[in-house]
Formats: C-alpha cells, sequence, structure tokens
C-alpha cells in the first residue's frame, strides 16, 4: 500500500479571499514504512502573504519570487500522489487550496479527492480522543512524537512529523522518523511503555483468606486429591 503524507503553507488562511500555495510538502510510505522519497517545492504565489500567515511560517513574499510558479511544478506533484492515499491533518484546508489551484489551471480538472483516496488524521484523532486537543503539537505530546525543531511550520516538516504521529495513532506500531537515510526510531513504543509504569507511591492492598474461606478451600483440594488419586499439583507437598 503506497500512502503520501501531504502538507502545504499558504499566504493566508481563506482559499476564497484568494490566497494561494508557497510551500507542498509530501513523503511517501509504502506498506506503512518509509522509503526516503519526497516532494518539497516553494512556490511563487504571485501576490503578498499576510502577516498572520508569515508569523507561522516564516515565509515572505521576498524569498519566493524567483520561485516557479503552481503551473510549473502540478504536474510533478500530480505524478508523485498519483494512485496513492493521501494522509493530511485538516484535509479540508489543504485540498481546499491545492484543488483551488489545479482548477486555475483546468477547470475542469479532477479534484483530488477524485483522485486519491484521503485520511484526515485530524478527523481520526477526534475520534480517538474526543473533546481533546487534537492539533499536531497536541498529538506528537500525546504519543511522544519529537518535534522540537517545529519552531515555524513547514511543509515537508510537518508532513515528515504527521507520518511519525500518524504511525503512532494507527495500528499500534511503532514512530519512524523519516530520515533521507532511511534511520527509523520507536517513539510510541517508549511512550506507550510510560504510560502504563506502576507510580512509585502506588501501594497495592494485599487481601488475606479469613478462616472460613480456608478452611473451604481445603476441603475442596481434599475432593480432587481423592478423585485424582493424590496428585493435586498446586498443594503444598503434593
Amino acid at each position: 500500500m503506497r500512502q503520501i503524507i501531504l502538507d502545504t503553507e499558504t499566504t493566508g488562511l481563506d482559499v476564497n479571499e484568494g490566497h494561494r500555495i508557497i510551500e507542498v510538502g509530501c513523503v511517501e510510505l509504502v506498506s506503512r514504512r518509509p522509503t526516503g522519497r519526497h516532494f518539497h517545492r516553494y512556490i511563487n504565489p504571485e501576490r503578498d502573504i499576510d502577516e498572520g500567515a508569515a508569523a507561522v511560517h516564516g515565509i515572505r513574499w521576498a524569498q519566493l519570487e524567483n520561485e516557479p510558479r503552481f503551473a510549473e511544478i502540478a504536474s510533478e506533484l500530480l505524478e508523485f500522489i498519483d494512485g496513492a492515499e493521501l494522509i493530511i491533518h485538516n484535509a479540508s484546508f489543504d485540498l481546499g487550496f491545492l484543488n483551488a489551484e489545479l482548477r486555475r489551471l483546468d477547470a475542469a480538472a479532477l479534484v483530488l479527492e477524485q483522485r486519491c483516496a484521503v485520511l484526515d488524521t485530524l478527523l481520526l484523532a477526534r475520534e480517538m480522543h474526543p473533546g481533546q486537543r487534537n492539533s499536531l503539537d497536541a498529538l506528537c505530546k500525546r504519543y511522544g512524537v519529537d518535534n522540537s525543531k517545529r519552531d515555524l511550520h513547514g511543509a515537508l516538516l510537518d508532513a515528515r512529523i504527521l507520518a511519525d504521529v500518524y504511525l503512532a495513532m494507527t495500528g499500534g506500531q511503532s514512530a519512524l522518523e523519516l530520515r533521507e537515510s532511511g534511520q527509523t526510531r520507536s517513539r510510541a513504543a517508549a511512550g506507550e511503555a510510560a504510560r502504563f509504569q506502576r507510580p512509585a507511591d502506588l501501594v497495592l492492598p494485599v487481601i488475606s483468606a479469613v478462616a472460613a474461606e480456608l478452611a473451604d478451600h481445603e476441603a475442596m483440594l481434599e475432593r480432587i486429591s481423592k478423585a485424582s488419586g493424590g496428585r493435586v499439583l498446586f498443594r503444598a507437598g503434593s
């Protein structure tokens, strides 16, 4: 099974106000294992970036003036994700922007939901952890995934982090940190073990049998002993 973990960064929050994509990051899993393949592009959005958005991802218009426009990378992106299941956190946001970009190129273009299966990890997390915070940072903390390098959002960095979170959330297997070297490590297993460690101050009560219970027990052992010819394995001295 081929899966693509995908994330985008944009000039603002609302695609209906003409905001555009400025970065796309994807990493590939096959049979739930990283292949080392990724797709990453910065994109000239042909418009200014909102200050609020720039504060989140740290990208400014001046950094993108010489980057390709979406039209120049669209076919390469579609080829990379073709036939895969897309894993996206808050998928409606990213798909809304990607579909808008595709429709700018061709009004009759298929939306990504028609090209690929889509799994929204935000919806999955809400089902698994109702009433709790389910942002990517909150899930990293919950599953023991290292996000210490996430001072600012970045499409490829966030896709890699989401891959760890997704693997930890599903199937109970260890989270895999995706590195270009193919290095993997388990964080989910350590986090799961920590959840079930006995607190140091926990005192377990010991309840001893009373005399009547001991007598009933001995009488039962005696009946078993007679029926088995004295072979009572769990009786002292047997």
